[in-house]
């Protein structure tokens, strides 16, 4: 079995292995020129994003500048993702992420790990767990997400949150460790911050 078979895998393997590094070199290349963009190159990032991307769905935006192993190669995106600037993705496992998500500036979704035993850290070896965030999530500002987690649909993640196990659907979660505050429900649905009333009757969308 390849070192690249056994990142596939989910075993202990070498990212330094040739082969790997080959091809996460060529991927990096593409990073470079996206995040070398001016600002009104908004196509050219589109369709920078479609090239690094394993898939990207309509109406995505990610502002630069945008950090990740393998340049978005083993990251999945619905429609109408919005991530804000300095985004960090250590894609070398798979990260998915569902319809309307929204991601704060400076966070971290990272699905690489290294095991707790030193000798095998010296060795340099790491593993990868999937990680997967659902429908219309909002992650809060410098929020980190860690390897194997999966956010359910419609829950806001607490800015600086450390995110170490799953959430569920319909929550608001804060702290680190991440735990769920409270449920989503009808005092939502009238104030939008605090005390202020959200004007339903005013919204144009």
């Amino acid at each position: 079995m390849t070192q690249r078979e056994r990142m596939d895998a989910g075993l202990l393997y070498d990212p330094m292995d040739p082969e790997i590094m080959a091809e996460q070199s060529a991927c990096m290349e593409l990073l470079y020129d996206y995040n070398a963009t001016r600002p009104s190159e908004a196509e050219k990032r589109a369709a920078l994003l479609k090239r690094m991307f394993g898939g990207i769905g309509e109406d995505c935006w990610i502002e630069p500048p945008l950090r990740a192993n393998w340049a978005g190669k083993h990251i999945f995106l619905g429609d109408r993702v919005y991530a804000n600037f300095n985004l960090t993705l250590v894609d070398d496992g798979n990260i998915r992420i569902g319809d309307g998500v929204m991601i704060g500036p400076n966070v971290t979704i990272a699905t690489a790990g290294h095991p707790v035993l030193p000798e095998l850290r010296q060795r340099g070896l790491q593993y990868n767990r999937d990680v997967h965030i659902g429908d219309n999530v909002w992650i809060g500002a410098g929020a980190m997400i860690l390897p194997g987690v999966s956010i359910g649909k419609n829950s806001v993640i607490g800015a600086g949150s450390v995110v170490t196990r799953d959430i569920p659907e319909n929550v608001v979660a804060v702290g680190n460790p991440c735990r769920v505050l409270r449920a989503v429900g009808e005092r939502d649905r009238e104030c939008f911050f605090r005390n202020d009333p959200i004007d339903w009757e005013n919204l144009t969308r």
